[in-house]
């Protein structure tokens, strides 16, 4: 079972409750697919081959306080915030992190909202410009001259970027979790990743196009790939770029009206030279 470990943080407040976090640390051990929790440093430290998305889940309910992850993988890790691009009529929102494990593999981790139910591909395309939303992210990374295939293909039978499908459910969302032996994070910094409008057929279909991208469509929704912080590389919690703190920050849009508080529009630039301050709070 190859894992990843979580660095999830939890508004116990200026002083836990020692009752409340050994229940919720008791509790997250027991669910299947968490080999262990902890607390250190202030944080929950979960290693799971569950999907973050899941995890983050368990700890607000189990907890019964807010959650939200900090840091995400031991080694070097990237994260990607993907939208519609105003592509669509649809508005595709999600995030998906990747990790690159100890082991070797590559794990990609997401949440998406907005897709229709059923099957998307998911594949990392050449370049990170998304001058014309999805439509200047290139084709799909593809180093060695390969045919279109699937994750489980070898190297030289599929893509380098192609990731498979995910799967949304009855309300458009998908938590996904997928482990690769292709990619690797250092190659896809800088690029882009994209959820395409239909199944992917991972080239072994019958259209003209399955060896081309699956015959999975256009994509819906993308976003470029950036370097993140994996566990316990970043301690701080406010946004450098709007003051926002890290758990008004989850229950607020990316962007645009609601994002920040009216009555204090200039908290970011008061704060911009603390040690509390971070560039980003959701990488």
């Amino acid at each position: 079972m190859l894992t990843s470990k979580l660095e999830v943080l939890v508004d116990f407040g200026p002083k836990v409750d020692t009752e409340t976090l050994n229940k919720t640390l008791s509790e997250l051990k027991a669910q299947e697919g968490i080999k262990e929790a902890v607390y250190k440093d202030g944080a929950i430290l979960v290693e799971t081959c569950l999907p973050s998305s899941q995890v983050l889940e368990l700890v607000t309910s189990k907890s019964g306080k807010r959650a939200v992850l900090q840091g995400f993988g031991e080694t070097q890790s990237a994260v990607a915030m993907i939208s519609s691009q105003s592509c669509c009529k649809s508005q595709v929102m999600g995030v998906i992190r990747f990790q690159q494990t100890p082991e070797g593999p590559l794990v990609a981790d997401g949440s998406i909202d907005g897709l229709t139910a059923g099957s998307h591909g998911v594949h990392v395309h050449d370049t990170g410009d998304l001058s014309q939303g999805c439509k200047s992210i290139g084709d799909h990374y593809n180093p060695c001259g390969a045919p279109h295939g699937g994750p489980s293909d070898p190297k030289g039978s599929r893509h380098a970027g192609d990731l498979g499908n995910i799967v949304a459910d009855e309300n458009g969302r998908a938590t996904f979790r997928i482990v690769d032996n292709v990619l690797k994070v250092w190659d896809i910094i800088g690029r882009s990743v994209a959820v395409t409008e239909g199944r992917d057929d991972l080239g072994r279909g019958y259209s003209p196009t399955s060896k081309i991208d699956g015959d999975s469509g256009t994509p819906v929704a993308c976003g470029i790939i950036a370097r993140s912080a994996g566990i316990f590389q970043n301690p701080k919690r406010i946004c450098a770029c709007d003051g926002v703190v890290v758990w008004d920050e989850k229950d607020r849009p990316l962007a645009g009206k609601g994002r920040r508080v009216e009555d204090k529009p200039k908290r970011c630039c008061q704060q911009e030279h603390t040690e509390h301050v971070k560039p980003c709070c959701r990488v």
